[in-house]
């Protein structure tokens, strides 16, 4: 090489400082030297050339003849590359990546070896500092049994599993790895293909969370809260999923106990309004029975003017009406339903409720309703209003154990930016400090002794507001009295019309019906009610003997009492459902339609007391719904 070239070569080895590139001779021994050796090693080169290279190497690897052998192993393979420790002329360690090369001459004779290293002690903690972390997290994964924590790679086949997993599901690591995920999940699922869903979905919007049933080794089935991220590379590819599974089925088996005692205690607390109300009840009743009795014995009479015959007939027409009311509320309050909401008008309904509600509070309380709210709609469960609002007037009356006055008004409000109706609930009381009024919409908190009242109240109240999409207040002043308000968000849409009174819906001229009741006298007013509607009737005196007539004719409609002795009504609509699912059925019940459930999908509920109205309107309703007749 000239000597112009040379030494600009030497200028370049000179200016590399992050790697020691030096030249060792046959022996070994150090030939040149350059500024990225002086810098990683801490000697000159009028130090160092000259000498033997292994005095880079520790003790101990110059005992097991490293340096020798790194010589010969470069010289036979054509290259020898190492990491280890370093020593530097002022006795540190530091670890260093190093090659070493044979340099031979044009005729192929080795003259010597190029030498090449890096420090990389600081890469090197950096691993150490990682290993040292994924070990540590490789402990606490192992460490969690309340958790199974694994991963799956991207078609959901499983590559590792910690002893949680074991915990929960029963499979040892040997047994569950390299397996598809899916072997924790139900029949019903893997037919459905949710696993390949929740991975889909996980990869799809960053992370999958669900709760449901899951399968143990054994067999044996397990609530479990999932939980699926993906994981992606450096580079952002997709190299599979994180799984975190727990097993929370004594949480959701003591939520299910819990839910199951606040029904029985909130069924209490719909019992106990029962009692506020029988008394009342039982006065407007005997007022009822007067005024029927009444008007029956007067048309007895054979001379009675056909005049006062028709306004008797109205006064019994209207008082049977009223009791059928009455009878409802009752009903609705006693058993457990679903909520049901409806538009109504609360102005209106406020107004014919606040009548039942005087006969519940006695005589120390005067009741007054005030409708100042314009055009009152909302949607709610009426029978949940009804319960909150006795709830609020039972409370406000024993806290007037002297008497007072009770204000239930109706005005114009806003909830949440949005038209609203607020119900205001206000009594003369003894009131409640501030410390009460911060807990008194917590369930089961009462004031009361123990004995007198569940603390389900206002609660209720509570409950029923934010299901309606609204929200419950309290004030009140110690000797002032209370202010409970219900505000309800308005709708725009009309209330449920009420049928029309006094006519009739057409009904083809000799529909076939097939009446089933077991209650004498019942038979025969639906039977002689049916057949002044036009319809031809054969009547049956319970389940099984209508069965029996279905076999030997054929009917256009079913009209059917729900409760009986032996099948009932629901049952037999179900059985008819099967075996004659065109066939028309109409039940005749005192409780809710919600009672039918999924008994027959052509069936139509007809709530008692009926009459010919409510029976012609439901019958046609019934066959234009099954097309059956036309008109």
């Amino acid at each position: 090489m000239p000597a112009a070239a040379e030494a600009k070569f030497q200028l370049l080895v000179d200016a590399v400082t992050d790697y020691a590139l030096y030249m060792l001779d046959l022996e070994g021994r150090v030939a040149t030297w350059n500024s990225g050796a002086y810098k990683a090693k801490g000697y000159t080169a009028e130090e160092i050339v000259g000498r033997h290279f292994s005095c880079f190497f520790t003790a101990e690897d110059r005992a097991s003849d490293l340096p020798k052998r790194a010589l010969r192993l470069a010289a036979e393979d054509g290259r020898f590359e190492a990491e280890g420790w370093r020593v530097r002329k002022d006795g540190s360690l530091f670890f260093a990546n190093s090659i070493i090369e044979p340099i031979r001459d044009a005729a192929g004779q080795l003259v010597g070896y190029a030498k090449i290293s890096r420090d990389i002690t600081k890469r090197r903690e950096r691993e150490q500092a990682l290993f040292q972390a994924e070990q540590r997290f490789g402990l606490l994964v192992q460490g969690v049994k309340d958790c199974a924590i694994y991963m799956l790679d991207t078609q959901g086949i499983i590559t590792n599993w910690n002893t949680g997993a074991k915990a929960i599901k029963g499979y040892d690591a040997d047994e569950v790895v390299g397996k598809h995920f899916s072997i924790f999940y139900t029949d019903d699922d893997r037919v459905a293909g949710i696993p390949k869903k929740t991975l889909a979905t996980a990869l799809a919007y960053g992370k999958y969370e669900t709760d449901a049933w899951r399968v143990r080794k054994d067999g044996s089935l397990f609530w479990a809260n999932v939980l699926i991220d993906p994981i992606h590379d450096e580079s952002g590819k997709h190299v599979g999923f994180a799984k975190i599974t727990r097993d929370i089925t004594e949480k959701r088996t003591a939520q299910e106990q819990l839910e199951e005692t606040r029904g029985a205690l909130l069924q209490a607390q719909k019992l106990q309004a029962i009692g506020e109300l029988t008394g009342g009840v039982a006065h407007d009743f005997n007022n009822l029975l007067t005024v029927i009795s009444g008007a029956a014995e007067m048309l007895r009479k054979p001379d009675l003017p056909e005049e006062k015959r028709a306004r008797y007939i109205d006064n019994i027409a209207t008082t049977v009406e009223r009791a059928s009311t009455l009878t409802s509320h009752l009903l609705t309050f006693s058993r457990r339903r679903a909520i049901r909401p409806e538009v109504i008008d609360l102005n209106v309904h406020l107004d014919a409720w606040g009548e039942v509600l005087s006969r519940s509070l006695g005589s120390g309380v005067a009741l007054s309703v005030k409708a100042a709210a314009a055009k009152a709609h909302v949607e709610v469960d009426p029978t949940e209003l009804e319960t909150a609002i006795l709830n609020a007037a039972v409370n406000a009356r024993d806290a007037m154990p002297k008497g007072g006055n009770l204000l239930i008004e109706t005005r114009d409000a806003a909830y949440e930016g949005q038209p609203a109706v607020a119900i205001d609930i206000t009594d003369t009381g003894s009131g409640m400090s501030a410390e009460t009024i911060a807990r008194v919409f917590e369930p089961f908190f009462t004031t009361k002794p123990i004995g007198e009242g569940t603390g389900l109240g206002l609660s209720q109240i509570h409950g029923f507001a934010a299901q309606a999409g609204g929200i419950a207040e309290i004030h009140s002043r110690i000797d002032v009295g209370t202010t409970l308000t219900i505000i309800l968000p308005k709708v725009d849409r009309t209330p449920t019309a009420n049928q029309p009174r006094g006519e009739l819906a057409p009904i083809p001229a000799g529909v076939r019906v097939l009446l089933v009741e077991d209650n004498m006298q019942v038979l025969q007013f639906a039977e002689q009610l049916l057949q002044d509607l036009g319809c031809t009737v054969d009547c049956a005196g319970n389940a099984a003997e209508a069965l029996a007539r279905l076999q030997e004719r054929s009917f256009d409609l079913v009209f059917t009492d729900v409760v009986m002795s032996g099948l009932s009504g629901i049952d037999l609509a179900r059985q008819l459902h099967i075996r004659a699912p065109e066939l028309p059925v109409l039940l005749a019940t005192g409780h809710s339609e919600q009672l039918i459930g999924e008994g027959a999908a052509s069936s139509l509920v007809l709530l008692k007391p009926y009459g010919a109205e409510t029976l012609s309107a439901a019958i046609r309703q019934l066959l234009d719904r099954s097309g059956t007749l036309g008109e």
